[in-house]
């Protein structure tokens, strides 16, 4: 077994065993004495066993290995959780915020309120129960006189709060064409080249990136077989751009390897090894230090990607495919109108408004 990191003395820490000799997850949670913790890796082995992806089970098991902690230190028994106990531990994390860096974020918070939900459900048999002093989302204040129903949707479960953080909706600004052209003139390589130009002109999420092998890309018709979230694949048309880079890659830089992964390391003692999540982060950080965009992150090149098809006017259904989304609600959230898009078309039409006054 490998340590994925380093904790503290009488800290609980995840161990990923690829031979998975101890269960279907290759990933296990340890105590300080180095025990395994019985009920997160049966509900992790579990997890494994329905073919859950194993990004996905590396989540779960360090978001419980951060909840088992705490578990641990209320103390509270598993069998004995409540609804009113997760507000005990949102009132920890905000206090804990408050004195860090970087605080966990509301999405990271509701994530793991619903793996100790689900947790609690695979070994309890029940939905997690409420609690005295449990606040649960407001209804809606108007009610239909005939139905007594409010009109947003079917009323919520009685005795099944839903406790959760309040994630703000921050609008997301694409990149502007002059960063585009400052931070890939700043890349060196073609790999390099090739990752952003994926992202730019495909769309794709960094994890696919990562995720692509060599037998994905269709070089005669220019596409790329893409496994998306949920292991749901796509078929995404290469932009020339896209290919130019991506072909130089392959014939110039990437070495010799025995596996199928696409992108690898370039140098040191890792070369050839494929790239992880940490060394692609690394890339984008050390790119926006030497061309200065600072928000030039993976995620703002997919938006801007999204941003560009919609203002090229590809219909939302179409880019709904090309993002990789279930539900149209998820493309319309990419979808941006700058304060240059409001202000021309703003001029626009006060010029067709004001043209019978002005005689033209």
């Amino acid at each position: 077994m490998t340590s994925d990191c380093n904790p503290p003395d009488r800290r609980f820490r995840v161990v990923r065993d690829s031979s998975n000799r101890s269960g279907p997850s290759p990933y296990r949670l340890l105590d300080f004495r180095g025990q395994p913790v019985l009920p997160v890796n049966e509900f992790l082995d579990a997890n494994a066993a329905r073919q859950f992806s194993v990004l996905t089970l590396r989540t779960y098991a360090f978001a419980l290995r951060h909840l088992w902690q705490w578990l641990t230190d209320e103390p509270v028994a598993l069998d004995q959780l409540t609804e009113a106990h997760l507000v005990r531990f949102l009132s920890r994390e905000a206090q804990l915020g408050l004195s860090s860096a970087r605080p966990m974020s509301p999405r990271s918070l509701n994530l793991r309120l619903v793996v100790l939900r689900s947790l609690y459900r695979f070994h309890a048999g029940r939905d997690l129960p409420g609690g005295p002093k449990t606040p649960v989302e407001p209804i809606a204040f108007w009610k239909n006189r005939t139905t007594g129903q409010a009109p947003f949707g079917p009323p919520r479960k009685a005795g099944r709060p839903r406790l959760r953080v309040r994630v703000p909706r921050r609008l997301v600004i694409p990149l502007k064409r002059e960063d585009v052209t400052r931070f890939f003139e700043s890349l060196r390589t073609w790999r390099d080249l090739a990752i952003v130009s994926l992202m730019l002109f495909g769309g794709l999420r960094s994890r696919e990136v990562l995720g692509l092998k060599h037998s994905d890309l269709v070089w005669s018709e220019s596409t790329v077989c893409v496994r998306g979230k949920g292991d749901k694949d796509r078929i995404v048309p290469l932009a020339p751009q896209a290919v130019r880079a991506l072909t130089s890659y392959e014939r110039l830089e990437r070495p010799d390897v025995s596996h199928d992964q696409f992108f690898v390391c370039l140098k040191g003692r890792a070369r050839g090894h494929p790239m992880t999540p940490s060394g692609l982060r690394e890339i984008f950080r050390y790119h926006r230090r030497r061309s200065g965009v600072t928000v030039g992150n993976a995620h703002r090149f997919r938006h801007t990607f999204a941003t560009d098809m919609v203002r090229a006017g590809m219909p939302l259904p179409i880019l709904m495919r090309l993002m990789g989304h279930t539900q149209i609600e998820m493309t319309l959230r990419y979808v941006h109108v700058s304060a240059d898009d409001v202000r021309q078309e703003f001029d626009r039409a006060i010029r067709r408004q004001s043209a019978p006054f002005r005689g033209d």
